[in-house]
């Protein structure tokens, strides 16, 4: 399912695998064994996945192998990464619109483009703070 979105194969089976662990964390080898994968498939996934915040390196006391989990704050961290993205697309429409005539129909849907991602931008943080409240709502 993951796949359809973007998502590459292995970086998918090895989010699947740290959503469904019963384990604190686990380490790359294990993964590896638990998939039937190689370890260089496992650690390209990993390193997707730490890049856009998704899964994280913890400490594991008494061993020298790097042990990964999902973030506790996961999906937060992913939809405030988008941002980036977000601030990209809205300084596209801003040039777009600069370099178009002001009665164009390409304007138009420049401004609409700009509008949209403006009002994301805008929005997101009250979502984020919202979804923090009702995540420490939840947790008591």
């Amino acid at each position: 399912m993951l796949t359809n979105h973007g998502l590459q194969r292995m970086t998918a089976r090895v989010l699947a695998t740290l959503l469904f662990t019963e384990e604190a964390s686990t380490t790359m080898g294990e993964l590896a064994e638990r998939l039937q994968a190689s370890s260089g498939a496992v650690s390209g996934a990993i390193k997707m996945l730490t890049s856009v915040g998704l899964a994280e390196r913890v400490p594991a006391p008494g061993t020298r192998r790097d042990h990964y989990r999902l973030r506790d704050d996961a999906w937060a961290t992913l939809f405030t990464n988008q941002n980036v993205v977000i601030s990209a697309m809205l300084a596209a429409a801003e040039a777009g619109i600069a370099a178009t005539e002001p009665d164009s129909v390409a304007r138009h849907r420049l401004t609409r483009m700009h509008d949209f991602y403006a009002f994301l931008l805008a929005e997101i943080p009250a979502v984020l703070q919202r979804w923090r409240q009702s995540t420490v709502s939840a947790d008591k």
